[in-house]
């Protein structure tokens, strides 16, 4: 079915053609949007080795301070099943990632300077099984 182009859709359509003026760019909003979607980051470290967990830990924590990314949620895992708690050998609260990833990050200097503030996570975040960072804001 063709549709006859009305007089006042050509009307209309001239004074488009004819006039300055810039249309709405809705790409940019979408852009707008995604960017504050992106705020927060999550890690999960389940699986992780304590060596593995903390040189993961640290390059995300850099990588994710030059993106401008608020919020980074670290999932450590509550350390229940982990196999050190019933090695006399191994200290039980230093080897589970819980309790040993926000001690690493505490003890680096390089590291706490690009960090605002570190919290238990949010029961919806992880609860007792994860870690928020808040990282500063990237200056160039």
């Amino acid at each position: 079915m063709k549709k006859k182009i009305t007089n006042k859709d050509r009307k209309d359509w001239d004074e488009f053609i004819r006039s300055n003026d810039k249309l709405f760019n809705k790409d940019q909003l979408y852009k707008e949007i995604k960017i504050e979607r992106n705020e927060t980051k999550k890690i999960d470290l389940h699986g992780y080795s304590l060596e593995n967990a903390n040189s993961t830990v640290s390059k995300y924590i850099k990588k994710y301070h030059s993106q401008n990314i608020k919020k980074l949620t670290i999932i450590t895992g509550k350390g229940s099943r982990s196999n050190t708690q019933s090695n006399p050998y191994v200290s039980k609260d230093l080897s589970i990632l819980k309790h040993s990833v926000p001690e690493f990050i505490k003890s680096s200097p390089e590291l706490m300077r690009l960090i605002k503030e570190i919290n238990k996570a949010d029961d919806q975040d992880g609860g007792s099984g994860a870690i928020n960072i808040y990282l500063k804001k990237f200056k160039e």
